[in-house]
């Protein structure tokens, strides 16, 4: 007997465990600790160019405020627009109290916010948690690149949340989206307005189905036909003399009437089964619309002026993107994760019986138009197409296998499902952090470390005029040093800059020997160069041993010339 009861016992405890283990909230808590541990695999220990400017900038915020200036070129009067204030100032703060080390472990724990985001919003707009938590990490390993302590990382994460505002709203329409939604756009604007207007993109694909809806419904329903009726009986109604044709009027009304029904009972049986594209007028549009609208001031709130309705423009019309490998269109066949996916996408549309939304048509394609055109546009191709694609697959299981995923899921979310599912997280977490675990912050072979030091200790900063190069000026800045060019591109072209000379372009012509070095040197009075040691500019000057320049200092990646005819 007490055996018995004992066994009954240890079934029921069985059953809670096996409960606990199958209920969407433990998956979930699992399921975020090992994205968690992933995303933190995925950070880079060495900083980004990037990151050296930002902290002086933060800097200089805290002494002398928004100037709209620059301080740590050596030209004079460069106007600056301060693009990141708000992440530059933040970045300082934690420079300041915890140092490199702060910075990188505010880069794991952003990237880790980025993956747990991704993840709860695809479980919340698919409803799947299996295929949700796939699909991040595969998000997160295509990003890889694109992970830095960067301004975009943190508007990677408000875009992802801007997807699942628009979502819920357009589902219920409460207002705690649509003021999540103006909010976001706010930080955006102070925390990096160069990618601001591409919030007012992802409102448009919804918006399209909308008026697509709505002309399709005028035009099948012969509405305007049915006005100019109601309109033409209501004139003849008021005298009796057109008796006749008024009837004819009406008759010819209720029988467009009665065809109008006929055809509305059929359009909604075709909409509730499409062959591919699924679309309805959803009323909740029209007041997206209005969020939209709101969100457009929301750039009046920064203290940068116009800047977050110019910044685009200028950039689009200088040359800086036409010569910054991020920016310049996308070599498809260099790109194998995005072709991958661009093919899953048309097999799943064309192969099967999955249907797709058409505001996620449109959607999906802008997104690819967009990173065919611009390579870092990838990121967003990413981030927001993984929505639809999960979308899609969930879609495909419903009609294929709807058992499968069930079963699948049942066998994950067991105890040897569990443990294999941490093991492999695990494995590709020290996997992708096990090279880069005795990574410095900073990389001397790629920053003039040494060689900044020789220049603090031996030459007269307040008479010196360096040439440098883009991808270390900002290391430059970090350590004091002024510099004729940095990774800000937009300070040094003359949409941005208010001179008349394209600092910018002189320096690309100059570093790939378009235009010759000294032409430049002289037009800007330079009297020292440091150059990468295997730049084509440093090889020209020691074959031809150039009498014009001093070797001042030699380590095995930089070179310091000092210019004797200035």
């Amino acid at each position: 007997m007490f055996k018995h009861k004992e066994k009954k016992e240890n079934n029921g405890g069985n059953e809670k465990i096996k409960g606990i283990l199958h209920s969407k909230w433990f998956f979930g808590i699992i399921a975020i600790i090992l994205i968690a541990i992933f995303c933190i695999a995925m950070t880079p220990v060495t900083l980004q160019n990037d990151m050296f400017y930002t902290i002086k900038i933060g800097e200089q915020i805290t002494e002398t405020g928004i100037d709209m200036q620059d301080h740590f070129s050596w030209h004079e009067g460069l106007a600056y627009t301060y693009p990141h204030w708000l992440y530059d100032l933040i970045t300082y703060y934690i420079y300041a109290g915890f140092g490199m080390t702060g910075i990188y472990v505010t880069t794991c724990i952003l990237t880790a916010i980025l993956g747990i985001s991704l993840y709860i919003v695809n479980t919340k707009i698919a409803k799947n948690q299996l295929v949700s938590l796939i699909l991040t990490v595969i998000v997160i390993y295509i990003l890889r690149g694109y992970i830095a302590a960067r301004a975009q990382l943190v508007t990677f994460i408000l875009f992802v949340w801007i997807i699942y505002c628009i979502e819920m709203f357009l589902k219920n329409r409460k207002i705690r989206y649509a003021v999540g939604l103006v909010f976001i756009s706010t930080l955006i604007a102070n925390l990096h307005v160069a990618v601001w207007p591409f919030i007012f993109v992802l409102f448009l694909p919804y918006i399209a189905e909308y008026l697509i809806a709505l002309i399709a419904e005028v035009t099948i329903y012969r509405k305007i036909h049915i006005k100019l009726l109601n309109f033409r009986i209501k004139r003849l109604s008021k005298s009796e003399k057109n008796t006749e044709k008024r009837l004819k009027l009406e008759e010819d009304l209720k029988n467009t009437i009665d065809k109008n029904e006929k055809i509305k009972i059929k359009r909604e049986e075709t909409l509730k089964n499409p062959y591919k594209i699924k679309f309805h007028k959803n009323p909740n549009v029209k007041w997206l619309i209005l969020v939209m609208i709101i969100c457009a001031f929301t750039g009046l709130l920064t203290p940068l002026g116009d800047t977050p309705y110019t910044y685009l423009y200028k950039t689009m019309e200088g040359n800086t993107t036409q010569n910054i490998n991020e920016h310049l269109p996308m070599t498809i066949i260099d790109e194998t994760e995005a072709l991958s996916a661009i093919i899953v996408i048309l097999a799943i549309l064309t192969f099967t019986k999955t249907k797709i939304k058409l505001s996620d048509l449109f959607m999906i394609s802008g997104l690819c138009l967009l990173m065919l055109a611009s390579r870092r546009q990838v990121t967003m191709f990413c981030l927001i197409g993984v929505f639809i694609v999960n979308k899609m697959i969930c879609g495909l299981f419903e009609i294929y296998t709807k058992d499968g995923i069930e079963r699948l899921t049942n066998l994950i979310t067991g105890k040897v499902g569990y443990i294999v599912m941490i093991l492999v997280m695990l494995g590709l977490s020290y996997h992708f952090y096990e090279p880069k675990q005795n990574d410095e912050y900073i990389d001397d072979t790629a920053y003039p470390v040494q060689a900044c030091d020789y220049i603090l200790e031996n030459i007269d900063l307040g008479k010196a005029r360096f040439y440098n190069e883009y991808n270390y000026g900002s290391y430059m800045i970090y350590r004091g040093i002024p510099v004729f060019i940095d990774s800000r591109a937009d300070l040094y072209a003359p949409e941005f800059s208010g001179k008349e000379d394209d600092i910018f372009m002189d320096f690309i012509n100059t570093s790939s020997i378009g235009e010759f070095y000294e032409d430049t040197f002289e037009k800007y009075d330079i009297t020292h160069v440091i150059t990468y040691k295997n730049s084509k500019m440093n090889m020209i000057i020691k074959e031809t041993n150039d009498p014009n320049y001093k070797e001042l200092y030699e380590d095995d990646y930089f070179t310091i010339y000092e210019r004797l005819d200035v």
